[in-house]
């Protein structure tokens, strides 16, 4: 029986010919990620285990990017943990103010992923970098500890669902659509530890930006990764951002995949995640009634240079409406930097928005958006549990930038139409 994308990608790093799902095996790391809360809790474990240096300070990445620039006391700590450790360890990759972003923007952009890799990081949103051809799944500190010591870390080979996509999106639809629909129809643990492979004509449709987003919320699914294959897009992507030659994996003619599901792009909608699951999907249209209080546009699912663009097409020249917050938030140094030069955040703060320096901040109901007891949001982040952003009586609707952005200037939960 053939394998999988991923299941070539486990097996070449465990330095054997064949995987099969379900299989236990100890794998080489390519990357080990941690970031400002989870940091701290490895380098606790790391000196408990007796550990003195890194497997390799090239391939350790730490981004300051959920509390930063520091919130408070406590953050401030954290930091300063992190901070300590990547200097006493002389970590490559490590990412504080004024070159920080959020992780899973930021890494691909800077090249420290590549196609191929394995990867590891103490976030679950870890399994964005499957965008990239590349096998990347979210851990606990106490395996970030263990990979940055030992550059190993153990598996249990993931089983598949096979997303064949066709046709192509909408103009007022995007990659976050796209996901929100499939988690919909799968349910939260509809890939439960399984590797959700996208693949079919449809996915030379989907920019980089879309099938970043796509894999970010894989986990939403209970999916172990996310993974596309690698095309010219891929490629182009690459190209500069990293020194090290990708590593492209196909899966076989006779892959074993557990479900196939076909999914044509050509009829997605303007897709919106009610309270309080990611399953909860509505078609926006359906939501007209729903009052906001609050818009993010934002995080490691849509703070991306296209998100951007899209929120500027939708609010230039225009107004967010009376008692509405809105918060945009650049995933990267990098794109907060595009944005500003192309004029986007002058159009942004015209239009009444608010813009910050990257960070996770309320996505997590870290800070920089947090909700009152009964106040709404429509955000393009990744959940909507329970008190997720704020109080437990608060509300988090997720979207894309263009619904978000088209519901800022509406006060109620709108789809984007283009004028």
């Amino acid at each position: 029986m053939g394998m999988t994308m991923t299941q070539k990608i486990l097996a070449a790093h465990a330095g054997l010919d064949v995987v099969c799902a379900g299989q236990l095996i100890n794998a080489k790391l390519d990357v080990v990620l941690g970031n400002d809360i989870t940091t701290p809790v490895a380098v606790n474990e790391f000196r408990k285990a007796g550990f003195n240096k890194v497997f390799d300070k090239d391939r350790v990445a730490i981004v300051l990017d959920h509390f930063v620039p520091n919130k408070d006391i406590k953050a401030a700590e954290q930091s300063k943990t992190c901070r300590e450790f990547a200097c006493e360890h002389c970590v490559s990759h490590f990412y504080d103010v004024g070159k920080m972003g959020i992780e899973h923007a930021l890494l691909p952009e800077q090249g420290v992923v590549c196609a191929g890799d394995c990867i590891i990081g103490a976030d679950s949103h870890t399994c964005t970098y499957g965008a990239l051809g590349a096998f990347s799944t979210g851990v606990g500190s106490t395996d970030m500890a263990a990979g940055m010591a030992t550059g190993m870390s153990w598996f249990k080979v993931p089983s598949a669902i096979k997303f064949n996509l066709t046709g192509k999106l909408p103009k007022n639809c995007s990659g976050k659509d796209v996901i929100l629909t499939i988690i919909g129809k799968i349910g939260v643990d509809g890939a439960l530890y399984k590797s959700m492979e996208f693949c079919g004509e449809g996915v030379g449709n989907l920019s980089m930006d879309d099938r970043f987003c796509i894999c970010n919320m894989a986990i939403e699914a209970g999916a172990k990764n996310g993974i596309f294959p690698v095309d010219e897009y891929t490629m182009e992507y690459m190209r500069g951002r990293t020194e090290r030659e990708p590593v492209i994996y196909e899966a076989d003619e006779d892959a074993e995949y557990e479900q196939v599901i076909d999914i044509n792009l050509c009829e997605i909608t303007p897709t919106v995640s009610c309270p309080h699951l990611p399953e909860n999907t509505k078609n926006a249209d359906e939501l007209s009634d729903i009052k906001i209080d609050q818009v993010v546009i934002g995080s490691c699912t849509n703070g991306r240079m296209e998100d951007m663009e899209t929120a500027y097409r939708v609010l230039k020249g225009k107004k967010v409406a009376d008692g509405v917050r809105c918060i945009i938030i650049p995933a990267t140094m990098q794109i907060y930097r595009e944005c500003i030069e192309k004029g986007y955040v002058t159009a942004f703060i015209d239009a009444g928005a608010v813009v910050s320096t990257p960070t996770c901040g309320p996505c997590l109901g870290g800070y920089m958006g947090i909700l009152a007891k009964g106040e709404k949001c429509i955000a393009t982040t990744n959940r909507n549990f329970v008190g997720r952003m704020g109080h437990v009586e608060s509300e988090v609707y997720l979207a894309s930038p263009a619904t978000a952005a088209a519901s800022a200037l509406k006060g109620y939960i709108v789809a984007y139409k283009e004028d």
